[in-house]
């Protein structure tokens, strides 16, 4: 089946760190974008970073900047997106999505995926 396998949520103190990780099964990313996602409840999903197919370029979200770190491991088919400095306002489902495109550059508020990861629940709480 083909397929975005999500891992790495849970819960974490503010100030605490996570990574996730967002696999593909049964298809190479080698070829993809991914962007990573964000959604509270009543908020709207939130963009908030990309990575090209090759590495090449990465952007972040205001929101995000500085505290989070996307990268990508295509020999290991995954992209990690490291978390650090949580506070609560980062609590939502994050997700990951994945578009088949040797674009150089990414858009973090734009992907045509192909594919999306079934979401995994990031909840910042002392």
């Amino acid at each position: 089946q083909l397929q975005l396998v999500q891992s790495g949520g849970g819960l974490v103190q503010p100030g605490g760190s996570l990574t996730l990780s967002c696999a593909a099964s049964g298809f190479t990313l080698d070829y993809y974008g991914v962007g990573w996602f964000r959604q509270a409840p009543g908020k709207e999903r939130e963009g908030i970073s990309c990575i090209t197919y090759d590495g090449g370029d990465a952007k972040y979200a205001d929101s995000v900047k500085g505290r989070f770190a996307i990268s990508r491991d295509n020999a290991k088919n995954t992209v990690y997106l490291q978390m650090n400095g949580l506070n609560p306002e980062d609590t939502a489902v994050y997700y990951c999505a994945a578009e088949l495109t040797l674009n150089p550059l990414c858009a973090i508020d734009f992907i045509e995926a192909n594919y999306w990861g079934q979401g995994t629940q990031v909840t910042v709480s002392s």
